[in-house]
């Protein structure tokens, strides 16, 4: 199959929302349309943020995508480009899709002087693992801490 990696702009962004919503599922988020198409199209107004491309068949059809953040780091003291979303329809893995989305966003990164990409997966997502680890990857183990909606001014 031929697949295509192209920009999400204003006059597509409507052709991955579904895919985007689908991938909100899979880590158990409720999607909400309107959200997302503000939240993915500030990063076609706002290039700065980051970018994101789609796969698509010949008829157009998308069947992945990858969302690429621009962010810093204090430790190293330098910019870095987070692969944050990647996602590939059910029916189209194994394809070699995620592997074409994981290299169009790095080449983008190297393009724009940042090192390289660095993204996480969940520890149980042993089919995404298995991609990453067909890459020239490394692995590291982390804990991430979230903290939402409490006042720190109450804590004693």
């Amino acid at each position: 199959m031929t697949v295509s990696i192209i920009p999400v702009t204003m006059a597509n962004l409507e052709i991955v929302l579904p895919l985007i919503a689908d991938y909100q599922t899979f880590y158990h988020a409720t999607p909400d349309i309107e959200r997302n198409r503000a939240h993915f199209g500030a990063l076609v107004t706002t290039p700065a943020l980051g970018a994101q491309w789609m796969a698509t068949t010949h008829t157009g059809k998308a069947i992945g995508f990858v969302t690429a953040y621009r962010t810093l780091s204090s430790v190293s003291a330098a910019k870095r480009c987070l692969l944050n979303d990647l996602y590939v329809a059910p029916d189209q893995r194994g394809a070699g899709v995620g592997r074409q989305l994981i290299l169009h966003c790095t080449n983008w990164a190297l393009s724009e002087g940042y090192p390289g990409v660095y993204w996480e997966t969940d520890h149980d997502n042993y089919t995404a693992q298995k991609l990453y680890d067909s890459l020239p990857t490394s692995r590291e183990a982390v804990y991430i801490y979230t903290l939402q909606g409490l006042d720190l001014t109450k804590q004693g």
